[in-house]
């Protein structure tokens, strides 16, 4: 059994872009409506995957269209060297809401916002 968190962004062609700049996700699928637009990808960074999608109307999956910094989830995702994934994000400008810490439970991690606000953890915890 696996969980891959799905993702709407407003400008999910710009997101995708950026999460591969920033974060190192590659593109596995990419579906596009006849606009160019993306409609559902799928993204990998090892053997993690999220799925991104474009903006939903009102009520689809019962749902309100994506607000920044609105969601209560958080995505945590484990990285062999979160110093060199650190740098890398903020040389593409992410915005890091927590700094590169050592945490008492023993792992090393930091957190950012993509663009559009969604928060992300990467660090070397394994739960």
């Amino acid at each position: 059994m696996s969980i891959h968190p799905a993702l709407r962004y407003a400008d999910p062609n710009t997101a995708i872009d950026w999460l591969a700049k920033a974060f190192g996700f590659t593109q596995e699928e990419v579906f596009h409506d006849d606009n160019g637009v993306v409609q559902h990808a799928v993204l990998a960074l090892g053997t993690g995957k999220v799925l991104v999608s474009g903006p939903r109307g009102d009520g689809w999956l019962g749902g309100q269209e994506a607000v920044p910094l609105a969601s209560p989830i958080s995505l945590y995702v484990v990285v062999a060297d979160p110093v060199a994934h650190h740098a890398r994000a903020v040389a593409e400008g992410a915005t890091i809401v927590r700094e590169l810490a050592h945490m008492d439970y023993g792992s090393h991690e930091y957190s950012a916002r993509d663009p559009e606000g969604n928060l992300w953890s990467f660090g070397t915890y394994q739960p």
